[in-house]
């Protein structure tokens, strides 16, 4: 999911260098520590000398002020408030987020094929790929170059996974589906598994209520630089595939039914389920713990708070939230009594109107 190479892990850096590495401005409040080198990064309240941290949030600025960090990445704002060396940069977080590589500790993969591994004959295994011990990769695979395929991850037939893949440990994805390139899929996820599709089935209504179960005969298909976390399900589709687009980042715990489409760029926050059919449009965020019907659909650039309940489709963008905040037991106990009096409550004011329109018209 990025581009930096495994090589610069745990490496020290000196200011200078990482102002180039980052494309930031160098503010230098002592000349004599330019050459002092950095091992890694730290928040403001504990960084140390050798040690980088950044300002992107306003609530944090009186931590800046007191910081033992030997810089501080931060914007044109908050260079006065600085107290240390400044990398200036238009967006700290952004530019955070990329030096986080730098000192990235995750070891590099071993390149080469373990001998614990079962590969099915007709399957093909890019250049630099690696597989670890007890990987099975069936019928038809085809996989990319460079692609790390961690323990125990088991790949069914006609699976097509394109370069610089990484399926972390334990990872299982059924037959058919496709990925695109860079894309990394964490521990436990389960992508392919049969949507929650079944019919009905009257006849059996002696023995209780039955269900004729619907063959899945899509797929699914992920696009290029997606990362799905660990233990989220994504259901194939029931005729046609389940499509998750370009640059598409979901969160542990997700469960994504059938024949649902999420376009490129959109962010799904942990614990969220989307039912089947439902459309996600492109860069949209989704908050943790929200759900989403199905057969509705979502307009682009929409977003979503955490534990909202999307039931019917959002034409027009913007910030949508349902349910109440956080209250007291005692106060949330009488709100919820309230609530179920509503119905009521709407009737009563709806006869005070008629009454009040009546005694107008008699006075008229």
């Amino acid at each position: 999911m990025n581009d930096f190479n495994d090589s610069t892990s745990s490496k020290a850096y000196t200011l200078p260098q990482l102002a180039e590495l980052l494309d930031a401005e160098l503010l230098l409040r002592d000349a004599d520590v330019s050459h002092t080198t950095v091992n890694g990064i730290a928040p403001l309240a504990i960084a140390t000398p050798s040690q980088v941290s950044f300002l992107s949030n306003s609530r944090y600025r009186p931590q800046l002020l007191n910081t033992k960090a030997a810089a501080v990445i931060v914007n044109a704002d908050s260079t006065d408030d600085c107290p240390v060396n400044c990398l200036l940069h238009s967006n700290p977080y952004l530019a955070f987020a990329k030096l986080s590589h730098y000192f990235d500790t995750r070891p590099a993969a071993d390149l080469q094929i373990h001998p614990s591994a079962v590969i099915a004959d007709s399957a093909t295994i890019g250049e630099g790929a690696s597989i670890a011990p007890g990987v099975v990769i069936m019928e038809g695979v085809t996989i990319g170059r460079n692609a790390r395929i961690s323990a125990n991850t088991v790949i069914e037939s006609a699976v097509s996974i394109a370069d610089n893949v990484q399926l972390m440990a334990n990872v299982t994805l059924y037959h058919g589906v496709v990925l695109g390139s860079d894309v990394c899929i964490h521990s436990g996820s389960v992508i392919g598994a049969d949507g929650f599709g079944y019919a009905p089935d009257t006849q059996r209504t002696e023995q209780g209520f039955g269900w004729q179960k619907i063959a899945q005969l899509g797929a699914v298909t992920i696009g290029n630089r997606v990362e799905i976390g660990a233990n989220t399900t994504i259901d194939r589709g029931a005729l046609d595939d389940t499509i998750i687009e370009d640059d598409v980042i979901i969160d542990n715990q997700v469960q994504i039914a059938h024949n649902v489409v999420i376009g490129r760029g959109t962010a799904i926050a942990g614990c969220v389920g989307i039912a089947g059919s439902a459309i996600i449009g492109k860069y949209c965020n989704i908050g943790g713990g929200s759900g989403i019907a199905g057969h509705l659909s979502i307009a682009d650039g929409t977003s979503v708070m955490g534990m909202t309940l999307i039931n019917r489709s959002v034409k027009k963008p913007g910030t949508y939230a349902s349910g109440t905040g956080m209250q007291s037991a005692a106060s949330w106990r009488k709100s919820a009594v309230r609530f179920t009096q509503l119905e009521a409550l709407n009737q009563r004011v709806k006869e005070l109107e008629k009454s009040s329109t009546k005694n107008r018209t008699k006075k008229s």
